[in-house]
């Protein structure tokens, strides 16, 4: 069974005092005369669930004895961008709800939606570059470059069936996991050298990121949305071919195929997910997504347990077994 919302907190624990103090920057920087960009900031502010991203930061600071007083704003930082990455999103995906409440595109428009999560980044780059390193500017920058990039690469690659399991991870990876590798490296590296504990720590970030991408892929096309508290089935709707898919579409036949394809693009169909359902063997495809997603997070424990035994080291490996396990 899945860590409880509660249970989450205690893995992070470690770093509660850290996190207090990023929500205290994030709320600072956030703050804004417009009346309406007050009402969405305060909206968009009740997306932040589990926050593991700026938790990375600290949590990695902690583990390799590298913690500064500039952390908890790294965190920030990180924290702004994933915002900004979901506002986004649910403009991509059309999705209507995250973390119980209306998205901002169906609050609003997408228009409106685009702007804010605009505004986001520009105030998570406005505060890293008062940090007294580059080196989080560089790392970030860099991150939201591959994050746009591999939502490029997505859309370009709608409804492609025949899709290798390389490119699918490589956009998966690129879209989600770049910006686990960057929280990780800044909290290893930050203000700088520490070069080979950095790639230590990108490398978990990065194994913990894909496969918690993958778990993603794989809830939407299994859970419902009053279980994850988010719009489901939105991959099959925008015509993205997820791992799970992907698996079964390579083993199927001819006809099987061709009702797969129909799923994704049969006009007026309510439940595309449900058709898929009935025309495949959908769970086979989900079981194997869950078996690489192990495997990338076996691969991520092995990485922090050359790491000194401590409560910090400890909060990453638990981490690690929420992504695999979670059901929200």
């Amino acid at each position: 069974m899945s860590p409880k919302p509660s249970e989450l907190a205690t893995l992070i624990a470690p770093v509660a005092d850290g996190l207090k103090r990023m929500r205290e920057t994030i709320a600072h920087e956030l703050r804004e005369e417009s009346p309406a960009v007050r009402e969405m900031v305060e909206h968009v502010g009740r997306f932040q669930g589990k926050q593991l991203r700026a938790a990375l930061v600290l949590l990695s600071g902690e583990a390799t004895s590298n913690t500064t007083d500039e952390h908890a704003s790294i965190a920030a930082v990180v924290e702004m961008i994933h915002l900004a990455t979901l506002v986004h999103d649910d403009v991509l995906d059309g999705a209507e709800v995250r973390r119980r409440v209306a998205c901002v595109n169906h609050r609003w428009d997408n228009q409106t939606a685009v702007l804010l999560g605009d505004f986001l980044y520009a105030r998570a780059f406005a505060v890293s570059t008062d940090l007294s390193s580059r080196l989080c500017s560089r790392v970030l920058a860099e991150a939201t470059r591959r994050i746009c990039v591999g939502e490029i690469e997505q859309a370009a690659g709608r409804y492609d069936f025949d899709a290798k399991q390389e490119r699918y991870e490589w956009v998966a990876g690129a879209k989600t996991a770049t910006l686990y590798a960057a929280a990780c490296e800044l909290g290893a590296r930050y203000p700088g050298g520490r070069d080979e504990m950095g790639s230590r720590m990108r490398q978990f970030g990065w194994d913990l990121g894909l496969a918690f991408q993958i778990i993603d892929d794989c809830l939407d096309l299994t859970a419902t949305q009053a279980e994850i508290g988010k719009s489901v089935g939105t991959d099959v709707e925008d015509g993205k071919v997820t791992l799970p898919v992907l698996w079964v579409y390579a083993r199927a036949s001819e006809a099987e195929k061709a009702a797969i394809r129909d799923a994704y693009t049969r006009p007026g169909l309510v439940d595309r997910v449900g058709e898929l359902r009935r025309v495949c063997k959908l769970d086979a495809g989900v079981e194997y997504a869950r078996r690489r997603a192990e495997s990338l997070i076996t691969s991520a424990i092995a990485s922090v347990r050359e790491l000194p035994e401590s409560p910090a080291r400890t909060s990453l490996e638990n981490i690690a077994g929420f992504v695999l396990e979670r059901s929200w």
